[in-house]
């Protein structure tokens, strides 16, 4: 068999051990957790692999549980933070102070706070930052129900806890103008957390020293 011979045939092999090893079933998983935030396709298809050695009971329950997310889960009247309830249990609780309210982007924002234990106060979550590169300008972010909160809460403060980024800036300056005319005082962290960087992956000691050295607008 000569050298030609034997590359013509290589691609058959190929096509012949792809076929041996792998699944449409599998591939459709591997998809769809590949389209995963930080998961690349092999991490995917470690976790494929994973689920395919649980036991059967194991994996059914990861499955009614990712149903359950799209079925339970909501949004807070009050905050637009996720909860299972009209109100979300930060809002519900008398012993926080709702006087101070911060501001954040997404509702992991709120639990990279509250690992902190040092705020004490209520949230209202925008669902976003503005963005006029990616077309998000004020009409798409839901400030009208973050004057309605202030309002009808009496708010004091307002901690604006936006990711330190061009984007996040350019909403903490807005809300800052958007609020001047009520007279609230309106703070913002301190520039603890990196520049670029993202609330969610801070890590707990940063935060609250941020926090707790804000400073006003």
């Amino acid at each position: 068999m000569n050298g030609c011979e034997i590359n013509a045939g290589l691609p058959a092999v190929l096509f012949f051990f792809r076929m041996t090893y792998t699944s449409e079933t599998l591939e459709t998983i591997i998809s769809h957790l590949t389209g995963l935030p930080s998961i690349g396709r092999k991490t995917a298809q470690r976790i494929a692999l994973y689920l395919l050695k649980q036991p059967r009971e194991k994996v059914i329950e990861l499955a009614d549980a990712l149903r359950d997310l799209k079925e339970k889960i909501t949004y807070c009247s009050e905050c637009h933070n996720i909860t299972e309830q009209p109100i979300c249990s930060i809002c519900a609780d008398p012993k926080r102070n709702k006087k101070l309210l911060c501001v954040v982007q997404e509702p992991h924002d709120v639990f990279a706070i509250e690992r902190t234990h040092e705020f004490d106060g209520v949230y209202h979550v925008l669902g976003g930052a503005l963005s006029p590169l990616d077309g998000i300008g004020p009409d798409d972010l839901d400030f009208r129900s973050l004057l309605t909160h202030i309002q009808k809460n009496g708010i004091e403060e307002v901690i604006l806890a936006m990711n330190p980024t061009v984007e996040g800036d350019a909403t903490s300056m807005y809300i800052d103008r958007l609020l001047k005319p009520l007279g609230i005082a309106v703070t913002r962290i301190a520039r603890g957390v990196p520049i670029g960087s993202d609330l969610e992956y801070t890590d707990e000691v940063t935060l609250a020293r941020s926090l707790i050295g804000r400073t006003k607008m």
